[in-house]
């Protein structure tokens, strides 16, 4: 996408290609238009059309040209948050709520690609939260005992289990959790997109919402070759929002994220290296991630950008990393790198927004967007249709606000990543 290799990198390479669209050109009318063609768009697009109603989704670029196109492809349970906090931030009603929702979130993703059909190269086979020395084996043992109270199929490994799953002995122990899985980001909501075209919903990408007005009792929300006429609008653009909603993006601060695959591993090395196929992430502050694609390339990632002076720093830390986590792989080769933002809120938490009567939208994900994008689009179309009220969604409804120092914080991110990886890279 835009003519990029490092905008979309492996992924675009191997998803199945997205269903044709065009650029909107005239007037239309929906019962709800839908702006933003990631997961959550999809997901409430595709849910509304089948319970019957007349849809149209706006995409400013093309299908999944944010986070859903670049992200890691981690299908994650929860939130950063530990468990217990939760109650504490958001109130015991929506902090329970919002504990079930993204506790079983991944299962709506699953089930999703099954009914649908959709070739993402799924894996069912959980994720590793690696510890980092005795600090990070004692967050990882708090995140299990308080999932396991509510009956999470998590599990602690010990540094030999997680030596043995991992390929390395880097670790001193791992948390399992098998509600989660991996995928092909860019293919998964490709195929929502297929799903939805086929439920009925008309999805133009190319058009970029410019302005939005009431008329009488319905919305109508322009582009630059047309308009759309609705009872209501989801917004559902989050880290990359321009235009009318810009304040769901400067309500979050971007964290720079990259990504490197390298070429496919031999079959000796996929025995070695990650050969369940789990996906895995460290407990360091500057966190790596690291897991397999179906073709047995290792995609290894962590903070930054790759522009400037970051592309060298961090390909050089990159290749220095896996040298010491994975030494059997040698002077491995890279296939393809790319990076994207994160929208990181103030309470690493998502936010439920109501812009103005029906008009509403989710955002927030801090780097979960794949499980939670998809159950709050599916809750926004039971909203939507009078499934669920405000009152029973599982977050209050806030106003976006800025946090303080937005712009320098974002500063500090990537120079700051480029800081640690530059000294990494030579130690």
């Amino acid at each position: 996408m835009l003519n990029d290799p490092r905008s979309h990198g492996l992924w675009e390479k191997t998803a199945p290609p997205p269903p044709a669209t065009e650029p909107l050109a005239g007037d239309v009318s929906a019962d709800v238009v839908v702006v933003g063609g990631g997961y959550t768009g999809l997901s409430s697009a595709l849910h509304l059309a089948e319970a019957g109603t007349k849809v149209v989704l706006l995409e400013a670029n093309e299908i999944g040209f944010g986070g859903a196109g670049r992200n890691v492809g981690l299908i994650n349970a929860g939130m950063w948050v530990m468990p217990e906090d939760l109650p504490g931030v958001l109130g015991p009603v929506y902090g329970e709520r919002l504990l079930e929702l993204l506790g079983d979130a991944p299962k709506l993703v699953m089930a999703l690609i099954e009914k649908h059909g959709i070739a993402c190269e799924l894996e069912r086979n959980g994720t590793l939260h690696c510890a980092v020395g005795s600090e990070g084996l004692k967050e990882i043992e708090e995140r299990a005992r308080q999932w396991s109270k509510r009956g999470a199929p998590v599990t602690v490994l010990d540094a030999g289990e997680t030596a043995r799953r991992v390929g390395s002995s880097a670790y001193a122990g791992a948390l399992l959790d098998m509600r989660a899985g991996t995928l092909q980001p860019l293919a998964y909501v490709r195929g929502l997109a297929h799903a939805a075209a086929k439920a009925g919903v008309v999805i133009h990408t190319g058009s970029r919402v410019t302005a939005t007005e009431k008329n009488g009792g319905r919305w109508i929300v322009g582009t630059a070759g047309g308009t759309v006429s609705a009872d209501w609008i989801i917004v559902a653009t989050d880290a990359y929002s321009t235009g009318p909603w810009e304040q769901v993006r400067s309500e979050q601060v971007h964290l720079p994220y990259f990504n490197f695959a390298t070429v496919p591993l031999g079959d000796n090395l996929r025995k070695s290296v990650l050969p369940g196929r789990e996906g895995a992430w460290d407990t360091k502050e500057i966190l790596s991630s690291f897991r397999m694609d179906q073709a047995g390339r290792l995609v290894f990632g962590s903070v930054g950008a790759l522009r400037n002076t970051g592309l060298a720093i961090h390909k050089n830390w990159v290749r220095r990393s896996l040298k010491k986590l994975f030494p059997q792989l040698g002077d491995i080769a890279f296939e393809s790198e790319w990076y994207g933002k994160i929208g990181m809120t103030d309470n690493a938490l998502p936010r439920f927004h109501r812009f103005a009567p029906n008009v509403v939208g989710f955002s927030g994900y801090n780097g979960r967007g794949i499980a939670p994008g998809t159950v709050f689009g599916k809750i926004l179309s039971d909203h939507v249709l009078g499934r669920v009220s405000e009152a029973d969604l599982p977050l209050p409804p806030t106003d976006p606000k800025e946090p303080s120092f937005r712009a320098l914080k974002e500063m500090w991110y990537e120079a700051g990543a480029q800081a640690a990886h530059f000294v990494g890279a030579r130690g």
